[in-house]
C-alpha cells in the first residue's frame, strides 16, 4: 500500500467517526445486514448473485430506511468493484455521461467494473434515464438503482427491461430493536451507552420499520440523555427525540395508494375504528382533504348505494365542507362522513347494474328505441306509428304500465338485482309489484 493509499485511509475513518449514526452502523458485509431474510437467506436469488460475483443491474425498491443504499454498498464491496454514487434529486445527463466516462477508462485499464447507485432513481427523466442505456446495455456499469415507488410505472421500460427487481421490506420491530442494541453495545461506532428496554420497545414501534430513522433518533436521544447527566437513553428522551409520532406517509408514491387503498376496504368493512385510524393518519399526513371526500362520494354509491341512499348526500356534504371550512374543522365533517358510511349497510347493485348494462350495450343485439317510445312530434312521424301507443303511466292507478321499455331483443332482460339490506329492502319489495305488473321475472 502506498503512502497515498495510507493517508486517504486515514481520510475515511476521520469522516467515518464524524457520520451520523446510520452510515457508521452501516454493516460491512451481508452477515450483518439486519432484515431483508427474503433477499440474504442462503439459496435467495439476490444473494446467490452478489456471492457468485455474477451481477447484472438490479432496482432495489422499498420504504425508506428499509436498506437500499446499505445493499449496494455491499454489492459492490463483495465483488470488489469500484462504487459510484448519484441522486437524482441533483444529478444529471452530464454527470451520468461522466460516470459512464469514467467506469469505461476502468474496464480498458482493466481496472474492474463500475456499480452505479442511482438513489430516487424515480425522480430522473426519461431523457436522463435513456442516458443510462447505453451504460447497461454494454455491461460498462452496473446499474443498481434505488426508489420507493413502483419502478414498473416510474422508470423507463427500456431501462427496467434491462434490470432486475428487488423489493425491500419494512424492518420489523423485532429487527428495528436488534438495530438499537447494536448501536448500544458498539462503543467505537455505536452511541456507548445503554438503552433502556421501555425506551427500546418505545423506539422500535414508532419508526415504521425504517431504520435510518430508528438509529437517528436513537442518536439523538443519546445526546439528550447526555445533556441531563443520566447514565442511559430513557423513554423521554426518545420521545423528545421523536417530538411526535412519525407518520411514514407520501402523498405522490405507494404508501399514499396503500393508506387509501386500506381506508376504503375499513369502510366497506364496517370497522369504524380502522375508518378513523387510516383517515386521521391522511389527514396528519397533509393529504388533499378534497381527495379523500372525493372517494367517500364514490363509496357512497358503488358500495352504500340504495341500501342507504343518504349516504351519497352525507359524503357530497362533506366534500362542500372541506370546499367551504377547509382543514382542521373539516375533519369534523369528513369523519362524521367515515363513520356514517362504515356503519351504513353495504350494497354493490348500483356496480353490478352498470356492468350489468355495459355488457348488454356492447354485447347484445343492437338497441333500437322501440317506436312507442321516441319522440313524435310531427304529424308525419306520428303517421309512420312514432310516438304511438305510449301509455302515460299517471293516467293509471299505479302508475306503472306494462309496456315494452327496453330494445326488441332485449325486453326480457334483467340489468338490476336488489339485494335485502337496509333500505334496499324495501325497494326489493316494491320492485317485486312492479314487475308483476310488467311481467318480468327478476
Amino acid at each position: 500500500m502506498t503512502g497515498d493509499d495510507l493517508f486517504a485511509g486515514r481520510k475515511d475513518e476521520i469522516i467515518r467517526a464524524q457520520a451520523p449514526l446510520p452510515a457508521r452502523m452501516r454493516p460491512r458485509d451481508l452477515s450483518e445486514v439486519v432484515g431483508q431474510t427474503h433477499l440474504l437467506n442462503e439459496g435467495a436469488a439476490f444473494r446467490s448473485m452478489v456471492e457468485m460475483g455474477k451481477l447484472s443491474s438490479l432496482i432495489l425498491w422499498g420504504p425508506p430506511g428499509s436498506g437500499k443504499t446499505t445493499l449496494a454498498r455491499l454489492i459492490s464491496s463483495s465483488t470488489g468493484a469500484h462504487f459510484e454514487q448519484l441522486s437524482a434529486t441533483n444529478a444529471g445527463v452530464k454527470d451520468v455521461r461522466e460516470v459512464l466516462a469514467r467506469a469505461s477508462q476502468r474496464l480498458g485499464e482493466d481496472r474492474g467494473r463500475t456499480v452505479l447507485f442511482l438513489d430516487e432513481i424515480h425522480r430522473f427523466s426519461k431523457s436522463q434515464q435513456d442516458a443510462l442505456l447505453p451504460g447497461v446495455e454494454d455491461g460498462v456499469i452496473i446499474l443498481v438503482g434505488a426508489t420507493t415507488e413502483n419502478p414498473f410505472f416510474e422508470v423507463n421500460s427500456p431501462l427496467i427491461s434491462r434490470a432486475t427487481v428487488f423489493r425491500t421490506e419494512p424492518l420489523s420491530s423485532a429487527e428495528v430493536a436488534e438495530l438499537i442494541d447494536r448501536a448500544s453495545q458498539d462503543a467505537m461506532r455505536g452511541i456507548g451507552m445503554p438503552v433502556d428496554d421501555d425506551a427500546r420497545e418505545a423506539l422500535s414501534e414508532r419508526v415504521g420499520g425504517d431504520a435510518r430513522l430508528a438509529l437517528n433518533t436513537i442518536e439523538m436521544a443519546a445526546t439528550i440523555a447526555q445533556g441531563e447527566g443520566v447514565e442511559s437513553v430513557t423513554e423521554e428522551a426518545v420521545a423528545e427525540a421523536l417530538q411526535r409520532r412519525i407518520i411514514r406517509y407520501d402523498r405522490a408514491g405507494d404508501r399514499h395508494y396503500d393508506v387509501i387503498s386500506a381506508f376504503i376496504k375499513s369502510m366497506r368493512g364496517s370497522d369504524p375504528d380502522a375508518v378513523v385510524y387510516w383517515l386521521q393518519t391522511m389527514v396528519e399526513a397533509g393529504e388533499d382533504p378534497k381527495f379523500i371526500a372525493r372517494r367517500m362520494i364514490v363509496f357512497a354509491s358503488e358500495d352504500v348505494g340504495l341500501a342507504d341512499a343518504q349516504a351519497l348526500a352525507i359524503a357530497n356534504q362533506a366534500f362542500r365542507t372541506v370546499e367551504v371550512v377547509g382543514l382542521p374543522e373539516a375533519n369534523y365533517a369528513l369523519t362524521h362522513a367515515a363513520l356514517y358510511l362504515a356503519l351504513a349497510p353495504k350494497s354493490n347493485t348500483i356496480k353490478d347494474a352498470i356492468h350489468a348494462g355495459m355488457v348488454a350495450v356492447t354485447e347484445g343485439p343492437p338497441g333500437e328505441v322501440p317506436a312507442h317510445l321516441r319522440s313524435g312530434t310531427t304529424q308525419g312521424e306520428r303517421d309512420m306509428g312514432i310516438g304511438v301507443g305510449y301509455v302515460y303511466p299517471h293516467d293509471v292507478p299505479a302508475a306503472v304500465v306494462s309496456q315494452q321499455y327496453l330494445p326488441d331483443g332485449l325486453e326480457d332482460s334483467v340489468l338490476y338485482h336488489p339485494k335485502q339490506i337496509g333500505a334496499e329492502r324495501e325497494l326489493a319489495e316494491r320492485l317485486a309489484k312492479i314487475d308483476k305488473i310488467l311481467g318480468k321475472k327478476r
